[in-house]
């Protein structure tokens, strides 16, 4: 019996001792909110963001949640199926109409009116990618742009002045027929077609044609100036002979190629800034430049968004985390941080923390980009383009087939979606 009482009154005690734990948790009068994101490398970033956001909002607890990006939108997509989305989490373009055309993510737009946010610091297309139906649904948190990475050792080996404004198409052509040395395996330039952001989408707009249409419903693939756009780069392997074979870059990627020397020229988005500064020869050898003027100067632009669950229970405390987070201060942290923040007049920052590259060239052209495309189902359309321009890219059929195959199959997958 006395063994009984002792151990009753243990439990009495253990009881009491966590309610009381979580009456002083809850009493406490914070709100607990979590924000899911998946880069490991931007982790001591968000921790020193939220620090800064409580120093002006100590009443909410943010709790930070990493998930790596190959398990990233699975972990969401079965956390919005049981209505447990975390309250703040990361937004891309691919992504994004399916969880807006399905309610999964709260519009913005009256918070905007209510706190008079100004959303002028922010580029356009980064403010269009993240717009469903006439409705905001983020705040750009960063972005990144296309530009034409290029060998300084190579150019002036073979006298060739340095891509810069000036430069068109021609000239791009130009100058890789003539930095091309077959002797020493050396080629102008890789057009690689494996990073759809960094390649021929950027051909495609700039030469006027378009992937599908800005209100989702159509494919551009049938469009004259589309189809020439993909030629005019294709025809760096097949015409010019300027560019490796498609083969030969599915065997050393277009990357590897620029970082051994063995190609002078690739266009690649600013995501690639560390490890074309880790590599000791890109490093010491490579810059980077505007792409060239086509039809017009364009390219892709794309960012991450901070969105609200829509079914969260502390949605005015997500909306206070999601502004701060797109605030002026919090891009001064990112860009000390080395990511470029979406909040023009913050990126000086940004680019003199690389001085060896001329990296104002991403911000040139964030002026002159249009946003990703995507529709509620990106996925399944961008692989019909992957596998047919991956046959084109092959020789297997024209660009012109590739574009008629890809328009028939993308059309198919945007009138589902409606």
């Amino acid at each position: 019996m006395k063994k009984l009482l002792i151990s009753v009154s243990l439990l009495l005690l253990m009881i009491t001792a966590a309610c009381s734990s979580g009456d002083k948790e809850h009493a406490d009068g914070k709100t607990t909110i979590k924000y899911a994101y998946w880069d490991k490398k931007q982790e001591k970033l968000m921790k020193d963001l939220v620090k800064e956001f409580n120093k002006e909002n100590p009443d909410i607890r943010v709790k930070l949640e990493l998930t790596p990006y190959d398990q990233y939108f699975t972990k969401l997509d079965a956390a919005a199926t049981g209505g447990s989305l975390p309250d703040v989490f990361w937004m891309n373009g691919p992504n994004f109409v399916k969880y807006a055309s399905n309610s999964m993510i709260e519009p913005i737009d009256d918070y905007l009116t209510k706190d008079k946010v100004d959303v002028t610091p922010y580029p356009d297309g980064l403010l269009g990618l993240y717009k469903y139906e006439n409705k905001r649904y983020a705040l750009p948190k960063d972005y990144d742009t296309i530009g034409l990475w290029y060998n300084k050792k190579l150019f002036d080996d073979a006298g060739v002045k340095y891509p810069d404004q000036s430069w068109e198409w021609d000239d791009l052509v130009n100058a890789a027929k003539k930095l091309t040395d077959s002797s020493k395996g050396i080629y102008g330039i890789a057009a690689s077609i494996k990073d759809s952001q960094a390649s021929y989408f950027n051909t495609i707009i700039a030469n006027g044609g378009y992937v599908i249409s800005k209100d989702k419903k159509k494919a551009g693939f049938d469009d004259s100036k589309t189809k020439e756009g993909l030629q005019k780069y294709y025809d760096l392997i097949d015409k010019y002979k300027v560019s490796p074979t498609h083969a030969q870059m599915e065997t050393t990627e277009a990357n590897e190629m620029f970082e051994s020397g063995k190609a002078a020229m690739v266009f690649q988005g600013s995501y690639m800034i560390p490890e074309f500064k880790e590599n000791e020869y890109t490093r010491e050898n490579a810059d980077v430049a505007v792409l060239p003027k086509m039809e017009k100067r364009s390219g892709v632009i794309h960012g991450l968004g901070n969105v609200i669950s829509a079914n969260s229970d502390n949605k005015d405390a997500a909306w206070k985390l999601v502004a701060f987070l797109s605030s002026k201060k919090a891009a001064e942290i990112q860009a000390d941080a080395g990511i470029i923040p979406a909040y023009e007049g913050t990126q000086d920052a940004w680019a003199e923390a690389t001085p060896e590259f001329n990296l104002q060239a991403f911000l040139d052209m964030s002026t002159v980009s249009e946003p990703y495309p995507v529709s509620e189902d990106t996925a399944k359309w961008s692989k019909s383009v992957d596998d047919n321009l991956a046959k084109a890219w092959s020789g297997q059929i024209s660009i012109d087939e590739a574009c008629n195959m890809i328009d028939k199959e993308v059309e198919k997958v945007l009138a589902d979606e409606k």
